[in-house]
């Protein structure tokens, strides 16, 4: 299984992001499940709501209100990974030895390692600091 973070969704959602075409290809012919984190989904709707509130004038809140449309109907065709009690016990295990990234990424990590899944992050910095997390950056050539 493959779990995407929220910067390869966000690449994937905009098919006008340059890596869009490459990174699309390469989930198509990695041939496993591939599955999203509820973090990431919360945290693409928290962007776009954040934009929307930003913009005062209607007509400006017409592109930011369509991508936010977009944003669901792309999302209706992804099965979610939940944050359930396995999650909940990983994060809490990972959380004990402080284990210094942000509270979003270490969720997203628990799913990952709660679902024995590769995740693929361009913020492997952060990611390879957890311990028996598997993790990719395919953003890079």
């Amino acid at each position: 299984m493959i779990v995407l973070d929220t910067d390869h969704l966000s690449i994937l959602v905009n098919e006008r992001a340059s890596l869009h075409l490459e990174l699309f290809a390469r989930l198509r012919d990695a041939n496993e499940p591939l599955r999203v984190p509820v973090v990431c989904v919360e945290e693409q709707c928290k962007g776009w709501l954040a934009k929307i509130n930003q913009t005062r004038d209607i007509y400006r809140q017409i592109i930011a209100y369509e991508r936010f449309r977009k944003l669901f109907l792309f999302f209706r065709k992804w099965e979610m990974l939940p944050l359930d009690e396995a999650v909940a016990d990983r994060f809490t295990e990972l959380h004990e030895p402080k284990i210094r990234i942000g509270t979003q990424d270490l969720k997203i990590a628990a799913i990952a390692l709660a679902n024995d899944a590769l995740l693929l992050s361009a913020n492997l910095r952060d990611f390879q600091k957890v311990p028996g997390l598997r993790v990719q950056n395919w953003l890079l050539p």
